[in-house]
């Protein structure tokens, strides 16, 4: 990268309606830049009084209740547009909005009026001093997103608010086209194609017990796979389908956001000599349907069972009615992760409104709303004339709702992308583009192969490596492990990075729980782990429990923040420390079986304890306080622990036989109905 670029670093911006946000892109890639309290977002919202303060983004937003006339929020709408066009707008905005020069909306508050640009600046210069104070440069260049759908006066206006704001806009780039750049799509040549896997959703159940770190994996299956299970993926839906190879893909942008939803449907085509050019085929969507709505049927909900428990003379405060919508917010946020949430609002006098929102609920009061948010889709669909899409990449908070997730999947039959942070994409995205305009060199990581390897955590701290280093890509491999715990209905699966042989040496990438397991003994229950990567990049991990088919899963981009030269430090580091990795690794496992093998041994003397002759117990006694000595041993001998964990193995054999022959006996008499012998 040249001095110049480096003095003179270009942004990426999303000037959102609801949230705005900052990042920049060097060589390890393009980051979200936060404040001095650790904020990423910037609400879209300024407060302006009359005496000329300025609150801006989380103050503002606040308290928008208690300056309802002073706050202006949403301006993104009123940009590079008529008065006459944002005539169905103006009941659902709290300020005043007037005719300005040559028919324009404009802002009247604070005793004077604001053009939506001189707004839209005030969230720039905000963001610009942000960048500034974090990289330690002045910042004058910016990218910056708009809608597909923004007309030549919209994007006019953005570039305006950028100028008043002291930054030079050097490139308007399309929303859906900085969330597809931000996840790699079009960046790459046209590769082998991509993978793409059918992740089950979710399981809601609740589970009893702690949660446990997978045990001893019991097979290990290649990363490659053969024209047999080429054939057995097409016949089964859920199994990872792998797209077509092509120059040319076809990719839909799913946005919603805060107060919009847009749909958008792009034709990626990559270019002879590598990056991409984007056409968009078709762009649908509806102004007013976004997380807020959801936010307002909460609030409502309320509302009506508070005036039917209380009585409908009971007023509320702007103090209560910004209580119950911060309320209603958490619990959407909460509903996303979990089965249920509460929401509890003191109304005084002793009175307390309580209720606890299930998931079911919840999803069939959004139902309706996101019916409406497929229709657009449906009709961007119709409108580009495609009827396969090969990539679905979410945009926006309200994509977390796990019941719109799985509505995007059915509609258009493919898991859509959600590895990166919806709200931040956009805005990584444009930072991306910031870059190469910029001159950055990012050519810092082999794009067809894994440059690390990737696996889970197991019990005892250890590294199961699922697809190694070096392996091309798209790849795909399945391990099966069990659970180390009696009784266990928990797991934890967390996804590791790095060519060490311990967690505490890898880098983590992710961790997701693995819920409602039948209880069974420890070593019983199977849980196949796959890890599928496609061309893009792209992780997905999914678990799932055979018995009762519970399944969980996540999406990760592992190379998000490496450079090659972190990729080296990584590989020289193993090598350097291979063997005590390898020893301490074998340690582990070695002591998760021993315990494994003294839990199972011990139920087998408790069971057949009055058939044991004396010299065996006490040849079993022996041999089971030598394993248990090397167990407990900080560092054993890892040749001579094995040594006496096979001895044990070998001389319970006989004890095993008469446990299974007394079960068989238990079994026999009780389909007889008589007692055991």
């Amino acid at each position: 990268m040249s001095t110049k670029n480096q003095d003179d670093p270009i942004v990426g911006i999303d000037l959102g309606t609801t949230n705005s946000l900052i990042a920049y892109c060097d060589e390890s890639g393009p980051r979200i830049l936060v404040d001095d309290t650790g904020e990423r977002l910037l609400p879209s919202v300024v407060r302006l009084g009359a005496d000329g303060a300025v609150a801006v983004g989380r103050e503002a937003r606040d308290h928008a209740v208690e300056f309802p006339h002073q706050t202006v929020h949403s301006v993104k709408r009123l940009m590079g547009r008529g008065s006459v066009d944002v005539a169905d707008e103006l009941a659902l905005l709290p300020y005043e909005v007037v005719e300005g020069d040559h028919q324009t909306a404009r802002v009247h508050v604070a005793g004077r009026v604001w053009s939506p640009p001189e707004i839209s600046a005030i969230y720039l210069r905000t963001l610009r001093d942000r960048a500034e104070h974090v990289l330690g440069l002045p910042v004058r260049r910016a990218v910056v997103t708009v809608p597909a759908y923004f007309d030549d006066a919209q994007r006019q206006a953005t570039r305006d608010a950028g100028r008043i704001a002291g930054l030079q806009v050097v490139r308007i780039v399309n929303e859906p086209t900085a969330a597809a750049l931000a996840y790699g799509i079009g960046a790459r040549g046209p590769g082998p194609g991509a993978g793409e896997v059918q992740l089950g959703d979710d399981s809601r159940d609740g589970a009893r017990g702690g949660v446990v770190s997978l045990n001893t994996k019991f097979r290990p299956e290649a990363c490659t796979h053969s024209a047999d299970d080429d054939d057995q993926r097409r016949s089964d839906p859920t199994s990872p389908q792998p797209s077509t190879p092509s120059p040319c893909s076809t990719i839909a942008v799913f946005d919603l956001g805060g107060g919009t939803f847009d749909i958008s449907i792009l034709r990626l085509q990559v270019a002879a000599g590598g990056g991409g050019v984007s056409q968009v085929l078709a762009t649908s969507g509806d102004t007013h349907l976004g997380g807020d709505d959801v936010d307002q049927m909460i609030v409502q909900l309320v509302f009506d069972e508070i005036h039917e428990q209380f009585g409908r003379s009971l007023d509320f405060p702007a103090s209560t009615r910004q209580a119950v919508r911060q309320f209603a917010e958490a619990t959407k946020i909460r509903l996303s992760q979990a089965d249920s949430g509460n929401i509890q609002v003191d109304l005084g006098d002793g009175r307390v409104y309580e209720r606890t929102l299930t998931c079911d609920e919840f999803d069939r009061m959004i139902t309706p709303w996101v019916d409406r948010a497929m229709s657009c889709c449906e009709q961007a669909l119709r409108a580009a004339g495609v009827e396969v899409v090969e990539r679905v990449v979410m945009v926006g908070g309200s994509t977390r709702i796990p019941l719109v997730r799985r509505r995007v999947a059915e509609l258009f039959n493919v898991e859509p992308y959600t590895a990166l942070n919806p709200d931040e994409v956009v805005a990584l995205g444009a930072a991306v583009q910031a870059s190469i305009l910029a001159g950055v060199n990012r050519d810092m990581l082999l794009l067809d192969v894994i440059p690390l390897s990737l696996g889970i955590e197991t019990m005892g701290g250890a590294v199961a490596k699922l697809i190694t280093a070096n392996t091309t890509i798209p790849a795909r491999a399945t391990e099966m492990f069990t659970t180390y715990a009696e009784g266990q209905t928990n797991v934890k699966i967390h996804v590791l990075q790095g060519e060490r042989e311990l967690v505490k040496d890898c880098r983590s990438l992710g961790e997701f729980d693995l819920h409602g397991i039948p209880p069974m003994p420890a070593g019983l229950p199977k849980i196949d782990v796959t890890f599928l990567i496609d061309a893009n990049g792209v992780l997905n991990v999914s678990a799932v429990e055979r018995r009762s088919e519970k399944a969980a899963s996540i999406q990760i981009v592992p190379n998000h923040g490496l450079t090659r030269q972190e990729v080296d430090q990584i590989t020289a580091a193993s090598i350097e420390h291979a063997r005590e990795d390898m020893t301490a690794h074998r340690l582990i496992d070695l002591r998760n079986q021993a315990r494994l093998d003294m839990r199972a041994i011990e139920r087998q003397l408790a069971k057949v304890g009055s058939d044991v002759d004396d010299a065996y117990r006490q040849q079993i006694k022996v041999k089971l306080a030598a394993v248990g000595a090397f167990a407990g041993a900080d560092q054993p001998d890892a040749d001579a622990f094995s040594v006496a964990l096979t001895d044990l193995d070998h001389s319970t054999v006989r004890l095993a036989e008469m446990a299974i022959t007394r079960t068989l006996q238990e079994d026999k008499a009780g389909a007889a109905g008589e007692p055991p012998s």
